[in-house]
């Protein structure tokens, strides 16, 4: 029998004055019933106020499920480092439920290899996916097999245009966007020159989620009416460390007379890094993500403030949610907005602590 807030099958079948077997063919749906005897059942359990226990159901079952959690490959104290820290939280807990959490890794700066291993997941035939959508197009040639073979999917990091998924956690990209333009130009002396660093990967693709920063800055900067008050200069860097890089981008700030820049990943810390080896004071530089080299150049002074999305949260929270829906067939909010945090030098460590 099963007991939730002390409420057993037998109380519902007293109450409803039915059998318990015929409380219980209604429960889990099965064998036949009158329509006269579900509907006292029914009223009986909403009287009651009973909920089935469906964690201690799926406990008692032999079937097992297998989530993919679709990412990219990363290395020591990077962003996605991060992200794999909830997952193993989360898989540690659903192991109970006979739940395995499988990471698939795939190359961020190459998006033959997100297609490559996308067409991998299609042939596992997993219960559920969690996916990065760092090439949108690509996410969406993906998302069209697991719909084709009904298999359930969520998003974290970023969110792109579909309808079918059935979680999303993460920042809302436009938005982190917007409020990165209003730290960047607030107090700024007008007509200074400010500069908007974009990374690229294979074949000049941008990602999603900077596509979306980007955007909101823009909205920002049009919105206060400032393209008369500052001038914007777009580059647009490769997605990997370079001498060319490093170059191109101290030309560009030297030529400009830059006092101001922003960049819409993690890797705000080359950026930083250069300015630090050039002795270039006095720029305003804001960028995204705690990550340990970003919080170094934070509490250096030369990171003016970071834009935070607590990554092991989003990873931890949508496996559960994955799990609530497909195991327990419980319902969950689709767009799940991860706070945007705003990290300055003086709070970072209390910040860190609570964390």
């Amino acid at each position: 029998m099963e007991i939730i807030n002390k409420i057993r099958i037998k109380d519902i079948a007293q109450k409803a004055g039915v059998s318990e077997g015929t409380v219980d063919r209604v429960l889990h749906n099965r064998g036949e019933v009158s329509e006269k005897s579900r509907q006292a059942v029914q009223k009986a359990i909403d009287e009651l106020h009973y909920r089935p226990n469906v964690y201690a159901r799926s406990l008692a079952t032999k079937k097992h499920f297998r989530f993919i959690f679709f990412l990219p490959e990363h290395t020591q104290a990077d962003y996605w480092e991060k992200v794999e820290e909830g997952i193993n939280m989360a898989a540690s807990e659903l192991a109970d439920f006979n739940v395995a959490v499988t990471p698939l890794y795939y190359n961020q700066y190459n998006h033959s290899s997100y297609a490559e291993k996308a067409r991998q997941i299609l042939d596992l035939q997993p219960d559920g996916v969690v996916i990065v959508p760092t090439f949108t197009e690509d996410a969406h040639v993906l998302i069209a097999g697991l719909k084709e073979k009904n298999i359930p999917y969520s998003f974290i990091d970023s969110l792109i245009d579909d309808q079918g998924f059935l979680s999303y956690y993460g920042q809302h990209s436009f938005h982190s966007g917007y409020i990165a333009a209003k730290l960047l130009l607030e107090n700024l002396p007008l007509y200074s020159h400010v500069l908007l660093v974009r990374a690229k990967r294979e074949g000049g693709i941008i990602s999603n989620q900077t596509q979306e920063r980007y955007k909101g800055f823009i909205d920002y900067v049009n919105r206060q009416c400032l393209n008369d008050k500052y001038t914007f200069t777009p580059l647009v860097l490769e997605d990997s460390p370079s001498e060319q890089n490093e170059r191109v981008l101290l030309e560009t700030i030297r030529r400009n007379d830059v006092k101001a820049v922003v960049t819409f990943n993690s890797k705000v810390y080359r950026i930083a890094h250069y300015l630090d080896k050039a002795h270039m004071e006095g720029i305003r530089l804001i960028g995204y993500d705690l990550l340990d080299k970003n919080v170094y150049f934070l509490k250096k002074g030369i990171i003016h403030s970071l834009i935070a999305q607590r990554p092991e949260k989003q990873a931890y929270l949508v496996l559960k949610d994955l799990c609530k829906n497909i195991i327990f067939k419980q319902e969950t909010e689709q767009i799940n907005y991860i706070p945007i945090d705003i990290l300055i030098k003086e709070n970072i460590d209390y910040y860190m602590n609570f964390e």
